[in-house]
């Protein structure tokens, strides 16, 4: 056997980032890990480099890789400051389970301990929002940190890891072999638990199947729809995971959580059986904790995960089964009802329920944001990717979109704003041939919307809708609620967003009727199919329109007449 020659530091990293299938990284450049960048360079032809403006969005967008891909998202920034920004991306990964991996420029291990120049203890910083945080302080254990890393951002729930690197640690060179990445497993139910859970169906009268979760496959997909298929089962998809389940099948039920029509809520409540698949019963999934009480549900509770320490931590379950979802849907691959179910129907009537709420209700102004979606759904091809920032104008695209499947959606379940632009990028690099739009509210976009040079520079054809309400939705709905006509702090001054994206050499419009919109859309699309330039369109809507089914008026109406000063 050859011995290994002596390579830099940056070098033996980016060697293992192409090992582990890596093809794109995103990245804030800095002089911390200037070896890296130059290795980068060396195999630019094998790994893209995707330069953003701000570390926040970059890791938004190596999160937003993670979850539309199934891959470790790879993020680099630099010390201090780089590493203070990209924190939002790593509370993300960590609260949505997505893969990531978070490289951090550091300090020379020779200064520690100094308070110098830019130096923080990351292990203390990021130890809440992430799987595993730690240095890499020789050379020489590049190959073992990083094949770890990948393990580790993988396995059982999967999430973000954050690896720092010292100066001298990438200068530094080392002869030291390769590391290849390990098979990864996939735990399953045992045969006495795949047993019982035939037995818990049989006994059922009123079940119901949540999914949701990271680490779906195709395969792992239409094993559970069949799954779905033989036992008649309703199937929901928990709080912004609507690319779990094909929402044009027939047993679809429904989103799981915040703004979920009221007979679906009351079809989870009456359930005797709740089947979760490797989804957390969150608090937006369960409204907070009201349709699924904790810790001892009025449900019968099967809860399936591949983390066991998510098992009976804030549920007691009838029967916890470590498993994730590949090794789930190839265990009930040989699981069948003995008999017709009891509950035979129960699944195409939830599915009737949920179709009737795709029909858009009134709402205030000439700008209707439920028809603008429904229009949306009509015109979208199957496999486009929406990507989603955080806001009331999200419960929109939420309700009245469907997603087919994996790569569709993606979108911040722990609710962080400015999210929808860079996730866009990142879906239109991973899926050059589809077509992709991000949902953005006017205060959402305005945290990342420096992207749309990032988008330019690239020449990514992404269409951008920005919802233009000249204020903290949100936010209002929740000061009107509980501090009725009491409004302080939440009006935005906004600019011309259309103007914005025309100056970045992008397509915009600007459109305040729902009759304006498709026409709009189609211009945008076609622009930026044909440009390979982003496109914008800002979207200007009554602020009184707050929600899919109510409005501030009514909010604050209630709350009045709640006080008796009505």
């Amino acid at each position: 056997m050859t011995a290994p020659l002596a390579r830099r530091g940056g070098e033996i990293l980016v060697r293992h980032l192409m090992l582990n299938g890596v093809s794109r990284v995103f990245m804030v450049a800095g002089e911390s890990f200037l070896p890296c960048i130059d290795a980068l360079y060396g195999h630019r032809d094998a790994i893209a480099t995707v330069s953003f403006r701000q570390e926040g969005a970059a890791a938004y967008a190596a999160e937003a890789h993670g979850k539309l891909t199934g891959e470790p998202g790879v993020c680099f920034v630099t010390r201090g400051p780089g590493a203070t920004n990209a924190a939002i991306g790593l509370h993300t990964a960590y609260q949505d389970g997505t893969p990531m991996i978070l490289f951090v420029g550091q300090i020379g291990s020779d200064t520690t301990e100094r308070d110098c120049f830019q130096e923080i203890d990351y292990r203390r910083m990021f130890a809440p929002v992430a799987k595993w945080v730690a240095s890499i302080d020789r050379t020489d254990r590049i190959p073992e940190f990083v094949a770890r890393a990948f393990r580790v951002a993988r396995s059982g729930r999967p999430g973000p890891v954050v690896l720092a690197l010292p100066e001298d640690t990438l200068w530094g060179e080392a002869a030291v072999a390769d590391v290849p990445p390990a098979p990864r497993p996939h735990p399953h139910p045992a045969p006495a638990e795949l047993a019982r859970l035939g037995e818990i169906l049989e006994g059922a009268g009123r079940p119901f199947m949540i999914v949701g979760g990271a680490g779906w496959t195709e395969e792992a997909l239409a094993g559970l729809r069949a799954f779905a298929e033989r036992y008649d089962l309703p199937v929901g998809v928990a709080w912004r995971r609507l690319e779990c389940f094909d929402n044009r099948h027939p047993n679809f039920a429904g989103h799981v959580g915040y703004g979920m029509d009221g007979r679906l809520a009351r079809r989870i409540e009456e359930a005797d059986l709740l089947l979760a698949v490797c989804t957390r019963l969150d608090e937006p999934t369960t409204e907070g904790y009201v349709h699924v009480r904790s810790p001892v549900p009025r449900q019968r509770l099967v809860h399936v995960h591949p983390d066991p320490d998510e098992l009976g931590r804030v549920y007691r379950a009838d029967l916890p089964i470590v498993a994730d979802p590949v090794g789930f849907a190839a265990a009930v691959a040989g699981l069948a009802p003995r008999a017709a179910p009891r509950w035979a129907g129960a699944a195409r009537a939830a599915n009737a329920e949920y179709l009737a709420t795709l029909e858009p209700g009134p709402m205030p102004g000439a700008m209707n944001l439920s028809a603008l979606s429904a229009c949306l759904r009509e015109r979208l091809p199957k496999d486009a990717c929406v990507t989603v920032g955080a806001g009331n104008f999200a419960l929109f695209p939420h309700r009245f979109l469907q997603f087919s499947g994996l790569g569709t959606q993606a979108s911040p379940i722990c609710g962080a704003m400015g999210y929808g632009l860079p996730a866009a990028i990142a879906a239109k690099l991973a899926f050059p041939g589809r077509m992709v739009v991000a949902y953005a509210g006017d205060g959402c976009f305005q945290m990342t919307m420096q992207e749309l040079g990032t988008a330019a520079q690239n020449r990514l054809g992404i269409v951008v809708l920005v919802f233009n309400n000249g204020m903290w939705g949100t936010i209002r709905q929740h000061q009107e609620r509980e501090f009725p006509g009491r409004v302080f702090g939440l009006s935005l001054t906004n600019p011309d967003f259309a103007a914005l994206v025309r100056a970045y050499g992008g397509h915009g419009e600007t459109v305040a009727r729902t009759e304006d919109f498709l026409p709009a859309f189609e211009r945008a699309a076609a622009f930026a199919e044909a440009e390979r330039m982003p496109a914008l369109i800002e979207v200007r809507y009554d602020p009184d329109g707050i929600t899919p089914d109510t409005t501030l008026d009514a909010v604050r109406r209630a709350a009045l007449a709640r006080a008796g000063t009505a």
